[in-house]
């Protein structure tokens, strides 16, 4: 549960960043490479996320706390915009639009970020890549900014090597998309960099090394425009 008389609490120089929605830790991961003293917080029990945790709902937690933090990274469930989900028929809650009117009203810089399917539901998203930054995966994932931050990619590399369908064993010299009930779990950690996660976790992770490269700009907003220690 929530823990309102110490979740502002600072315990280092470092800026305070909210990990919402955070699942296993992909993106609190690579904030915290980045030089972050990240919170996750996600509705579910997280025992295997790597960082300071709280379970709460996470719009109710941005609205309450979200001022607090000196920047926010949010990730709301991407089930509803997926493929895999489509497929079997499931449905999920759209949570895009509430999570970005919580955001919007802290007055914090922050990021939202979701899957291909939802890319249109987000406003002048940057899509990153895992070739961006050396991984062997493409695994698209996309991010609105707001709150006076802004994002630009880097340069994408050209798709050259081949991709396993959904799910399927990953071929030598092929990439995996690690999603659905796949196999190679260690090879998707290794990947991925992710080797606290299991195959739930891994299913919807940010690789860390996305959110590195946000960290890092983000470092660089709060320097300029906030004035906060980074």
């Amino acid at each position: 549960m929530t823990q309102p008389t110490d979740i502002r609490h600072r315990s280092s120089q470092r800026p305070c960043l909210l990990d919402d929605f955070c699942c296993q830790g992909g993106a609190g991961m690579g904030y915290h490479r980045a030089g972050f003293e990240v919170t996750g917080v996600d509705k579910d029990a997280q025992p295997r996320y790597p960082l300071a945790f709280h379970q709460a709902d996470a719009i109710e937690f941005i609205r309450e706390f979200g001022a607090g933090f000196d920047f926010i990274h949010t990730s709301p469930p991407c089930q509803h915009d997926t493929d895999c989900q489509r497929i079997r028929g499931n449905s999920h809650p759209d949570l895009i639009d509430p999570t970005r009117e919580a955001l919007n009203a802290t007055g914090r810089p922050w990021v939202m970020e979701n899957v291909r399917g939802a890319a249109a539901k987000l406003r002048n998203p940057v899509m990153l890549c895992g070739t961006m930054f050396g991984l062997k995966t493409y695994r698209h994932r996309f991010f609105e900014t707001g709150g006076g931050f802004t994002l630009a990619p880097p340069e994408h590399p050209e798709h050259t090597v081949p991709q396993a369908k959904m799910g399927r064993p990953v071929p030598p010299g092929w990439y995996g998309q690690y999603v659905g009930n796949f196999s190679g779990v260690q090879q998707a950690r290794d990947i991925l960099e992710v080797p606290w996660m299991n195959r739930d976790g891994i299913r919807e992770c940010i690789p860390p090394a996305y959110t590195q490269f946000i960290g890092r700009a983000a470092h660089a907003h709060l320097r300029t425009r906030l004035g906060v220690a980074a």
